[in-house]
């Protein structure tokens, strides 16, 4: 009889468990200090407006470190498959000494207005950009954009003037945006962390201070890459405060049955999961499409995740290894294609100029090893472990889905965390640098989505 009220409030205990415990879906802000030295309490909340400089010394430390430079002959035949063809690095290389106007591009960077101010005991770097045609009467939307590695806020400069003034560039003026664009920490200008553990996360809460400090009671957030997941986890700390959340890549950690049955009969049953044929070209065959692909291109994470001061330790000195390291992203992660071609397929989405103006941006800064720490911070305790990863994400939910994207999400997986998806569509081109390929997509595809959470 014991041994059967035992089994009973056994089997009673595991039912409730599943069945009728409310689980916990909150997010805790919680709070953070990344100063150097003992945490102090009296953080100078004061804005200061910032101006991007250089000195003649730092140009003539980089021309000298680029005249020093070593090169390895490429393989015959290789173009891209085995990293940057050192053949067109030269090339780079020469227009770098010889044609690229650092003045110039100051002058580019500096036509936005920049800002610092001390947040959790570091200085965070950001550009606030207020529309300069709102009609009377209109209240212009807050939205916070957030990038990604290995980009900067310079990959939003061309996307920028799309939302605050979209009638100068041929758009509906529906929706008038200010945007603020900040680094991530040890991002550029950006103070980093001077200790560990300064995940996104914290950078989400930080982010939040920031918004907060600007006087924004509600604001909308978007971000690729990194940006994605701050602003993720931005939208779960703050989900009174988010009016909604738009991204251009997701990434569910914590799959559900349904998403494994998909990758096991999506290729052959797509209607079963709601799959459009854009997503099964997208997929299938999933162990090339997607497992082959993903070996292939996340070395740099496996590094960055592990021991990020010895892989960047090269790079903070070599201008040109940190130019290669970088830009063979641009390269394949805009095209997988492009690894195809002699030149990286480098200039078929960007210039030269734009190029290495985000190059310039890590060199001055020596922010490459920072910058890379952030993966230790995020993966290197394991991939799907963190409290963020497994809840799900309530605010309204826009997703343009670029194709050629690292990963490709179906809307399917996309559901398992973000609950209430109001938007999601397929692009018509662009890959991982979206805002920096695709300006005028991406606008669009903010504009339609805001309209729609505004109407609802």
């Amino acid at each position: 009889m014991l041994l059967e009220i035992l089994a009973t409030l056994v089997v009673g205990a595991i039912l409730y468990h599943y069945l009728f415990k409310k689980k916990d879906e909150t997010l805790s802000m919680g709070d953070g200090w990344w100063g150097a030295g003992q945490r102090q309490d009296d953080d100078n909340e004061e804005i200061h407006p910032f101006k991007i400089e250089t000195s003649d010394e730092e140009l003539r430390d980089l021309f000298s470190r680029i005249d020093n430079t070593r090169y390895s002959e490429p393989l015959e035949g290789s173009r891209f498959n085995y990293g940057f063809n050192s053949s067109h690095l030269k090339k780079v290389v020469s227009y770098w000494k010889e044609g690229f106007n650092w003045k110039k591009q100051l002058e580019i960077l500096n036509q936005y207005p920049h800002f610092k101010t001390k947040i959790e005991g570091i200085n965070i770097h950001f550009l606030h950009v207020k529309p300069t045609n709102l009609p009377a009467g209109r209240r212009a939307k807050p939205l916070i954009m957030v990038h990604g590695w290995p980009g900067s806020f310079y990959e939003f400069y061309k996307i920028i003037p799309l939302l605050t003034d979209p009638t100068s560039h041929g758009l509906s003026d529906e929706h008038i945006f200010e945007v603020i664009c900040p680094s991530i920490p040890g991002y550029g200008f950006s103070e980093a962390s001077h200790k560990q553990g300064c995940d996104s996360v914290a950078v989400a809460r930080i982010f939040y201070k920031l918004m907060r400090r600007l006087g924004f009671q509600e604001f909308y957030a978007q971000g690729g890459d990194w940006g994605s997941m701050i602003c993720t986890i931005l939208a779960q700390i703050a989900p009174s405060n988010v009016k909604g959340l738009h991204l251009n890549m997701v990434a569910v950690m914590s799959p559900k049955l349904s998403v494994v049955l998909s990758i096991l009969l999506g290729q052959r049953f797509p209607g079963l999961f709601g799959f459009e044929e854009e997503d099964v070209r997208r997929m299938f065959p999933f162990m090339k499409k997607v497992v082959n692909h993903t070996v292939k291109e996340s070395g740099y994470m496996h590094l960055q995740a592990t021991k990020p001061d010895t892989a960047g330790c090269g790079l903070n000195n070599s201008p040109v290894g940190l130019a290669a390291y970088i830009l063979e992203k641009f390269s394949t992660w805009t095209d997988r294609n492009f690894s195809d071609y002699e030149d990286g397929g480098l200039e078929r989405k960007f210039t030269l100029d734009e190029l290495l103006t985000n190059i310039m941006i890590y060199w001055l800064t020596g922010s490459i090893v920072s910058s890379m720490r952030f993966y230790k911070e995020n993966v290197g305790k394991g991939i799907g472990v963190a409290k963020h990863d497994k809840l799900p994400v309530k605010v309204p939910t826009g997703v343009a889905s670029f194709p050629n994207e690292l990963l490709h999400c179906p809307l399917l997986w996309a559901k398992q965390k973000f609950i209430n998806i109001v938007s999601f569509n397929y692009m018509p081109r662009g890959g991982h640098f979206a805002a920096f390929e695709e300006p005028e997509l991406l606008a669009k595809d903010i504009q339609q989505f805001v309209g729609k959470v505004e109407q609802k």
